[in-house]
Parts: structure tokens; sequence; C-alpha cells
């Protein structure tokens, strides 16, 4: 079992129930020395290192396998799943896998930051209509 900060649509509790297969706790959570970058022409984000910086989230505990798995084929080729620590509401450091954009793709980063609001407001119907064929994420033998 493991613990996983997102900080994107999955911050969405449906979202991330469909995706990783269950309904897990969550709770918020602040990721120091990464911001949320919003990526070109969609409605996700790309996290990147950048000293300074924090990008706030959510902690899901207790994440199987399984879940990781279906985690790892959603989140695709643009990001590389890291163990990061991040700071609880309560100062507690949580180690917890994170996903990263990868420097491969740098070039898709905009340069303002991802808005988790103008997501909720504007962007999730989007996400949802462009990306639920997740409902049926392949298996891995």
């Amino acid at each position: 079992m493991a613990n996983v900060f997102t900080y994107g649509s999955l911050m969405c509790a449906d979202i991330m129930a469909t995706v990783s297969g269950v309904s897990a706790l969550s709770e918020s959570a602040l990721l120091r020395n990464y911001r949320r970058y919003a990526v070109l022409d969609e409605d996700y984000p790309a996290l990147i290192a950048e000293a300074g910086a924090q990008a706030q989230g959510l902690l899901y505990r207790n994440i199987s396998d399984e879940g990781l798995r279906r985690l790892d084929v959603f989140e695709g080729d643009y990001y590389q799943r890291c163990e990061l620590v991040v700071a609880l509401l309560d100062g507690c450091q949580v180690s917890a896998q994170t996903y990263v954009f990868r420097a491969d793709y740098r070039h898709l980063i905009a340069d303002w930051p991802w808005s988790f609001e103008h997501f909720l407001n504007v962007g999730k119907s989007n996400f949802e209509n462009a990306y639920l064929g997740f409902q049926q994420l392949p298996s891995q033998g």
C-alpha cells in the first residue's frame, strides 16, 4: 500500500476513484520546491521542480499495487512516478508517490500556473469527455 500525492485532476475524488479503482480517503498536503504549470492545449497540469515553490494538493493513503498500476497507465509517458516527501497541515512529513512531468516533454508546458479552481469551473467537463475512456484501463499481466 502506498501514499499518493495528487495535484491536478486526481484531486477530484470521483476522477481518482475511477482511475485507481478505489475510493480512498484524502487530506490536504503541500509539496515544497515544486510548482504546477498548465500544459499547452490540455486541462491537466505538469508538476516540475522549482526551488522555493510549493504545490498544493491532496494525499491519498493506502493505494494498492493495482491502484498504482492503474495510475501509471493513466499518467502515461509524460509523467514519471517518484517518491517525494509532502507536508501535511499538521506539519508531519509523509513519503508519497508523485507523478512529475518528464524533462523530455517540457516544451509542452505553458509559462503560466495551472489553477484547480479554473479546472473545476471550466476544464473538468472537457477533461472527463476527453479522458474518461480510462474507465476501461487496459489490463497488464
